[in-house]
């Protein structure tokens, strides 16, 4: 990383005053008071996708002093000259101190909270293929399948306001930057949200180890696709199985009878990106 001018390191030197500032342990906020969450962001390629995507407001950077040099942190710094966003270097104490993950990787940013949009709004794509989440509590979990998520061309991702992972630091890193392209809307009820996009016409289809059915025999190619995944312990909870038009499994021949929720996804999202390829 290239040499940074003195004023990079002027500013005030105490820690930002913010909720969990103290040395107390954090606790997440209450989602219906707090949105979806996303305000900090750690991780290289977090922070750089982040600038990049230049959907949220970024206020600063944290960059720890005395890093090797590196081609992500010079290019994170050019992108946030390029936006006027201040950059910061501390030492890495101060920002293991102020990081809310332990794989931080020196880089760390606050941004405006993530936006969200109502079902009428994810419905509007010309072929919607959304994600539904239905009581993921795992932020790496969630983190992982937003990043399949976006690798495999979902448009839209809906959560539950209650009983759910927020968009957290751990999310955001394990995510390495997929939630700044994704369209996300939050939810008060899952069971309520598939009954809608089933009257819209969008193929519900809830992911469960223990069906008969394979999502192999599905036509998943040919119009609007919401794939719906529930927690990793009890998996889909009874009312989200009772609304899904069809609840199918992904075929293993080990002798492990499900997959990690994450990975399930990813193999599900992928299998609809393919069939949509060929259509």
């Amino acid at each position: 990383m290239s040499p940074r001018p003195p004023a990079r390191r002027s500013g005030p030197q105490g820690r930002p005053t913010r909720p969990g500032a103290t040395g107390a342990p954090r606790r997440a906020p209450a989602r219906d008071k707090e949105g979806l969450g996303g305000e900090q962001v750690e991780g290289r390629h977090a922070v750089l996708e982040l600038l990049k995507a230049r959907r949220r407001t970024v206020q600063k950077i944290y960059v720890a002093d005395a890093q090797d040099p590196s081609d992500i942190l010079d290019a994170i710094e050019l992108e946030a000259q390029r936006q006027r966003v201040p950059i910061q270097l501390i030492s890495m104490a101060r920002l293991d101190r102020e990081a809310r993950t332990e794989g931080h990787q020196g880089v760390l940013a606050f941004a405006g909270r993530l936006a969200t949009v109502g079902i009428e709004q994810l419905l509007q794509h010309p072929r919607p293929f959304l994600l539904v989440c239905d009581g993921v509590t795992d932020p790496r979990n969630l983190g992982a399948m937003l990043r399949s998520a976006d690798g495999a061309g979902v448009t839209g991702v809906i959560l539950p306001r209650h009983r759910t992972a927020r968009i957290s630091p751990t999310v955001t890193k394990t995510a390495a930057g997929a939630i700044e392209y994704l369209t996300f809307c939050d939810v008060g009820g899952i069971p309520a949200a598939i009954d809608q996009l089933n009257k819209a016409g969008v193929l519900t289809v809830g992911l469960a180890g223990e069906s008969k059915d394979s999502l192999y025999d599905l036509d998943l190619g040919t119009g609007p696709v919401a794939l719906i995944v529930g927690g990793e312990e009890k998996g889909l909870a009874p009312l989200t199985r009772k609304r899904c038009a069809g609840v199918v499994s992904i075929p293993q021949l080990g002798k492990i009878s499900s997959l990690n929720a994450g990975v399930a996804v990813s193999v599900a999202a992928f299998e609809v990106a393919r069939q949509r390829h060929t259509h």
